[in-house]
């Protein structure tokens, strides 16, 4: 099996340009939503379409009544409303999508042309990623996932109808672009992490206060309190996966960098609300008799807590990342000759 060597990422990765124009887009679905309220509604299915900022990795999410192309086109066309028009739009072609369903496989097929015809007359350039290669397209597949994941999960049997799918689409959307990315300054008084929000409104995400509901039953809520607890649900789910995905997963007995004073770190904790991420500065370290840091004292807006490091996500600046990044996947021999 062929393994050509990883390439520098394209100018569309790294470029400082406006957010979306250059996309990534996807589909995933189908979620079951009903006609109306009540008894005797008809079921049909409906989908997400998934825009992806390929720069800053901002989420755009779309409900699609159904797979044909002038409903596409018209998810399309509230995206360039609220976002601006692409200079380019990457894709996977029909038989890559080889985790979705078959409709949308279909649709993509037979609509390829049409769709691809409407993005040339105003001006957008749709590229197709090559068959049988869906890494290509790892960014907005990622995305996928965590749109998708979690959502499928919790929503089981629950039957929304189109605006509430929608609504909750758009809130799912605003809790994937507040993930924190690295710290916004080096200031040691500076708590604030930089968010894809901030490239899209310029200031963090934010969303209205609500009640807990994740611990009553169902059957005791109404319609729209049970779209918050499918939100709430969904925040607590996904936020901890992805402080997770933040921890580099080194076996404890290979040295790694260690925390250091004046770091930006998250607090992993499971009782607050969505969208507001709990950050704080490495202000003490505790080493103990062997010299190795296990605990750190943190200063944050509410106050000074002592943590395990276990229980610390760390946010590196971009450069010190790529840095880490660099030394990590230095090879053993020289192959400069090569």
């Amino acid at each position: 099996m062929l393994a050509p060597m990883m390439g520098a990422l394209p100018s569309q990765r790294v470029d400082p340009d406006f957010p979306f124009i250059s996309a990534g887009i996807d589909f995933c679905g189908p979620f079951l939503i009903t006609d109306r309220k009540g008894r005797g509604c008809k079921i049909s299915k409906c989908y997400m379409c998934v825009f992806v900022c390929l720069r800053y990795k901002c989420l755009h999410l779309e409900a699609v009544s159904d797979l044909t192309k002038e409903a596409f086109i018209l998810s399309l066309r509230r995206f360039i409303s609220r976002r601006g028009k692409p200079k380019e739009i990457f894709c996977d072609n029909g038989r890559n999508f080889v985790s979705a369903s078959k409709e949308i496989t279909e649709f993509v097929n037979s609509h390829a042309d049409g769709v691809g015809g409407f993005l040339s007359s105003e001006g957008i350039d749709f590229k197709f990623q090559p068959a049988y290669a869906p890494h290509f397209g790892g960014l907005w597949e990622a995305s996928v996932k965590s749109a998708k994941f979690h959502l499928k999960r919790i929503l089981d049997n629950t039957h929304c109808t189109f605006e509430e799918l929608a609504t909750l689409f758009n809130q799912i959307e605003a809790i994937l672009n507040s993930r924190p990315l690295c710290p916004l300054s080096s200031s040691p008084d500076d708590l604030a992490p930089l968010t894809p929000g901030h490239f899209l409104i310029g200031r963090p995400l934010t969303s209205l206060p609500s009640p807990n509901y994740m611990q009553l039953s169902t059957s005791r809520l109404s319609r729209y309190q049970h779209l918050e607890q499918i939100r709430q649900h969904f925040w607590n789910r996904w936020q901890l996966e992805y402080l997770n995905e933040l921890q580099q997963r080194h076996k404890w007995r290979v040295p790694a960098r260690s925390i250091q004073n004046g770091d930006l770190v998250l607090l992993k904790d499971e009782n607050i609300p969505p969208m507001q991420w709990r950050t704080g500065r490495v202000i003490n370290l505790f080493p103990g008799k062997d010299n190795i840091v296990r605990v750190a004292e943190i200063k944050t807006s509410t106050g000074v807590y002592r943590r395990g490091l276990r229980y610390l996500c760390p946010l590196l600046d971009t450069a010190e990342d790529s840095s880490l990044e660099a030394n990590a996947s230095k090879a053993p021999e020289d192959v400069k000759d090569l």
